[in-house]
């Protein structure tokens, strides 16, 4: 019996992989959070998969599905939103399932923000604009953030920002990367991208917090922000550059 902790995506049935759908499949138990998939997702279970929504549990209500399920040989298909190497609580679950004795693995997914970037079409890294791109997220009501991950200090970098879990901050996060990319740097704001009640907006650091209070997003949504977001007048890259020496 195997615990495959899967990348279930941004949300839609068709954005997951081969092997996650097979392990789905395959897979006895299902634990997911209904907060964050489109239910279309769930097709790809057995028909006699037993179905377990996560979004009212805590760690130890889930790891005891694990465990039981383990009991009884029978493999879990434990679906991450988005890719699992983020903001999946991957590391608490694997350090109890280790305890445990129970084996695992794990399946990657597309990424919230890379299904929000291939809808507006952009690249986040563009030549001589921007070459990095910074995955964070801000503190709340939630878990410290390491001393030396502040948000101003990515944003000296004026790499492309992707913030995760901060969408009820919008506009108190904008006022604080003003300072360093400028009021008019373009962001994306993207919802529930590729289900169907998916929303992008498009503003600056100047308006994005006002759109996002009128749309009443409050979850499940990804900020981009960054000059590659609307870069067009930039340089080949030397990979494909015309004026790149023949080897």
């Amino acid at each position: 019996m195997t615990v495959h902790f899967i990348g279930a995506g941004p949300g839609a049935a068709d954005l997951i992989t081969f092997r996650a759908a097979a392990l789905m499949a395959a897979s006895q138990v299902c634990v997911y959070a209904g907060t964050y998939l489109d239910a279309e997702v769930l097709r790809h279970c057995g028909p006699d998969t037993e179905l377990v929504d996560s979004q009212h549990l805590n760690l130890d209500a889930i790891i005891e599905v694990c465990v039981r399920a383990h009991a009884a040989g029978r493999d879990v298909a434990r679906l991450c939103s988005g890719d699992p190497s983020v903001y999946s609580a991957v590391a608490e679950q694997t350090r109890r399932l280790d305890a445990a004795g129970i084996p695992w693995d794990v399946c990657p997914g597309v990424p919230a923000y890379a299904a929000a970037a291939a809808l507006v079409g952009r690249e986040l890294t563009v030549p001589e604009v921007a070459q990095t791109v910074v995955l964070t997220r801000t503190q709340r009501d939630s878990t410290k953030m390491p001393s030396t991950e502040t948000l101003e200090h990515f944003a000296a970098s004026r790499a492309t920002l992707v913030l995760h879990l901060s969408i009820r901050r919008t506009a108190e996060l904008a006022e604080r990367l003003i300072p360093f990319y400028g009021a008019d740097c373009p962001v994306v704001v993207g919802s529930q991208v590729s289900q169907p009640d998916e929303l992008v907006l498009r503003g600056t650091l100047a308006d994005i917090g006002a759109q996002v209070s009128e749309a009443g997003l409050t979850q499940a949504a990804v900020i981009l922000v960054g000059e590659a977001l609307r870069a067009s007048d930039f340089v080949d890259s030397h990979l494909y550059s015309s004026r790149r020496p023949a080897s």
